[in-house]
């Protein structure tokens, strides 16, 4: 599959529908040339044996006519004949046997590719932009389904020969026979061809009608699964499948239309077909009273207009390709999302990682979430980000590590801009921890350890430590070598155990994007020690929504509606009543049932009592 061209860097897959209109489809065909030439050699497999086969199926009429001939007349050559008749069925059963053989491992190894190539380049594109084109269960549709659709098409395209093969050459066939037999089956193929391409062009609408709807229908599923529980708390389990089910009449009216427009094809030519057949036997048995035909013409001309009449099964060799054809486009749109790009700069030896951030805007859906904010943060100096839900918190820590691009400005690690940096120095230098961290690996070891680079058993254990994990993990059955899947963890303990990967991983600069919000303020503080005295020194970009996360900051970036509303210390910044309000009870989030919470006594100093650590507190 060949790399199209980077669209623009928005959240669309190209731009403009237009735009995505026009590419697609010439991007999915040359990504199933592609995945043809991929198993080249099984898809020549395919055609020799095919060809073969249909070479075969053209040669059996005219022996088994001659050799009727022979049996009539009582010629001693006809034993040698019928044996060729019976070699000839023997070879066209172990040749089809083969190619079914041959067109099972094609489809498995295209679709095989095609996922995996897919896949590659969604997971190298900007995560940010990826979830905002396609959600879960539209991406589960076209990575399963849909490519196995596709992937028949490599393996189709190499038998279309052999499909036609057998028609074309049994009309010859049939002029070489008579002249006037094969006149008579011509008159139907106008017909025949007017019905081809009438199918090609119905069904290839009505099948993407019918997968965009199944898309909508799995990726509600997805959602529904995912939050499984939610669902089950709130007691809406029968509206949410009322919900994933209300598109089901839609999908059985798509899917009746798609196979309607097969039907009439199947239809139409098996009346076409047969009433062909019936004339060419007409016309021969004409001939034969006229003398002109023997008994063994007319049984092989019936068995070639038999297999002349098989270009009426065309239309099911049209209708896959066109079917995994259209499955190819919605395969490859995930594909079509720029990489992210990287430099062949290094950043400069023991930098302290000095963050700039210079006219930065990040626009989603036309709306600016960040708009031209420019600061500059010293290097070894934890700044908290702060502000009211929508402020631009995460879309700020996104852009800082590089986890997507700014639409507008620059930003630079040690004087270095990061889209110029190596995806080594990138991913080695700029750790990330965030709320709901996934946990990727075997063991509970190899969820911390998960990284770019795997680090040592001791600098796993030592992070475990420095994010208050090492406590719980040890008293799993087998420690750290614990299955994830046999591990219970509740979401402060898959927080920590986030941490943790974050402090084995840490580099120069670390973004905590509200990686601590599931914690107890009493291991909250512990952390925040440790990650100032236990991890490797460097900057911290800290998303935060308590009040004893800013205070406990060097820094505090104050962020309203996109911009920068403040920066400087806690202490400077408390004066003000809009800053004070940030950290409301009602703004800071839900809390955990059964607990209760203080707003902050706003006319106080912000360490003067442990009200204050309290406010904002998120359970």
């Amino acid at each position: 599959m060949t790399s199209a061209p980077d669209p623009p860097a928005t959240a669309s897959i190209a731009g403009s529908d237009a735009e995505e209109d026009s590419k697609v489809p010439v991007v999915s065909d040359g990504v199933l040339r592609q995945a043809l030439r991929h198993s080249s050699g099984h898809s020549l497999a395919i055609l020799l044996c095919s060809v073969t086969a249909a070479l075969v199926s053209l040669a059996e009429p005219a022996v088994l006519g001659h050799a009727l001939d022979l049996l009539l007349s009582q010629s001693p050559g006809a034993t040698g004949w019928t044996l060729a008749c019976a070699a000839l069925v023997v070879a066209e059963i172990l040749l089809d046997s083969a190619d079914a053989l041959l067109v099972g491992t094609v489809n498995a190894r295209s679709t095989a590719w095609l996922r995996t190539r897919t896949l590659d380049r969604l997971l190298r594109a900007d995560p940010d932009r990826a979830t905002a084109s396609f959600a879960p269960g539209d991406l589960a549709t076209r990575l399963t389904a849909n490519a196995t659709e596709a992937g028949t098409v490599p393996a189709a395209s190499a038998g279309a020969l052999a499909a036609l093969l057998p028609p074309l050459g049994a009309l010859v066939a049939l002029a070489v026979i008579d002249v006037w037999t094969a006149a008579a089956f011509l008159l139907g193929v106008p017909l025949l061809v007017l019905l081809l391409r009438t199918f090609a062009r119905s069904s290839s609408v009505a099948v993407g009608r019918y997968q965009r709807v199944q898309a909508e229908v799995a990726d509600r599923l997805a959602e529904v699964l995912g939050g499984a529980q939610t669902v089950a708390a709130a007691g809406t389990a029968g509206r949410e499948r009322r919900r994933v089910l209300a598109d089901l009449p839609r999908l059985g009216t798509e899917g009746r239309a798609m196979w309607r427009v097969y039907g009439r094809a199947v239809a139409h030519s098996g009346v076409l077909m047969p009433l062909l057949v019936c004339l060419v036997l007409g016309v021969g048995g004409l001939r034969l009273a006229a003398g002109h035909l023997s008994v063994g013409d007319l049984v092989a001309a019936s068995r070639y207009a038999a297999l002349a009449a098989g270009a009426g099964a065309v239309a099911g060799v049209v209708g896959s390709l066109v079917k995994g054809r259209a499955a190819a486009r919605r395969t490859v749109e995930p594909a079509l999302l720029s990489p992210v790009a990287h430099g062949p700069s290094a950043l400069p030896a023991g930098g302290p990682g000095t963050l700039e951030l210079r006219g930065v805007g990040v626009v989603r859906d036309g709306v600016h979430v960040l708009d031209d904010v420019t600061v500059t943060v010293p290097g070894g100096t934890t700044v908290a980000v702060v502000g009211r839900s929508g402020s631009g918190k995460s879309a700020l820590a996104a852009v800082a590590g590089r986890l997507t691009d700014p639409d507008e400005g620059g930003v630079r690690l040690d004087g270095v801009p990061l889209d110029r940096l190596t995806k080594e120095d990138l991913r080695t230098e700029v750790g990330y921890a965030f709320a709901q961290p996934a946990l990727f690996g075997t063991t509970v070891a190899d969820a911390i350890a998960f990284g770019a680079v795997a680090p040592p058993s001791a600098a796993v254990r030592a992070a475990a430590r420095a994010a208050g994990a090492d406590t719980f993990v040890t008293r799993l059955p087998q420690g750290y070598d614990t299955p994830l899947t046999y591990a219970p963890l509740s979401g402060g303990e898959r927080q920590r155990l986030g941490l943790a990967r974050a402090f084995a991983h840490a580099g120069r600069l670390l973004v905590l994007d509200d990686a601590m919000s599931g914690l107890d303020t009493v291991t909250q503080g512990e952390v925040e020690r440790a990650l100032a005295h236990d991890v490797r020194a460097g900057t911290r970009l800290l998303v935060a929504h308590r009040l004893s996360t800013a205070a406990g900051a060097d820094l505090v970036l104050w962020l309203e509606k996109g911009r920068i509303r403040g920066l400087g210390p806690h202490e400077v910044l408390w004066r003000m009543p809009d800053y004070r309000a940030v950290f409301t009870a009602t703004d800071a989030g839900p809390e955990r049932p059964g607990n209760s919470r203080t707003a902050p006594d706003i006319g106080s100093p912000p360490a003067a009592t442990s009200g204050h650590q309290a406010a904002g507190e998120r359970a």
